[in-house]
């Protein structure tokens, strides 16, 4: 029995000193997506002032620009197949967004209501009620 103790102790203490090594590692592509998604929650909240969603969408605009030529510039997804990298960059428009926003002369949100089939008349027309 003290043997057992011992081994489940040691065991125990491996796991606790290993579990920090194996932290997830995302990808370019996963971190760009999780960038963007913040900066989309930013700008669609109604929860901030003006003043501080214009501050918080300019220094998410600057790290997706970033972001965004990394995922573009990067080698490791040349070669990967999978259904997550091929409606990636199926979808440039929504996927590469600050990009594609600087190439219609748009801001992002704009760019990305209008891929999303959402204009300020589908807005102004709709009838606030229960589903």
């Amino acid at each position: 029995m003290p043997k057992l103790k011992i081994f489940s102790r040691a065991l125990c203490t491996a796991v606790c000193i290993m579990a920090p090594l194996a932290a997830a590692n995302a990808g370019t592509l996963e971190n760009m997506e999780r960038e963007r998604a913040i900066m989309l929650e930013t700008l669609l909240s109604g929860d901030i002032s003006t003043a501080e969603r214009q501050n918080r969408s300019a220094l998410a605009k600057t790290r997706l620009i970033d972001l965004e030529r990394i995922v573009l510039r990067d080698q490791t997804l040349t070669g990967q197949n999978t259904p997550h990298v091929r409606a990636a960059f199926a979808n440039y428009d929504l996927t590469f967004l600050v990009h594609a926003s600087a190439e219609n002369n748009r801001s992002p949100v704009d760019h990305w209501l209008g891929e999303m089939g959402i204009s300020s008349q589908t807005i102004l027309s709709a009838r606030p009620g229960r589903r």
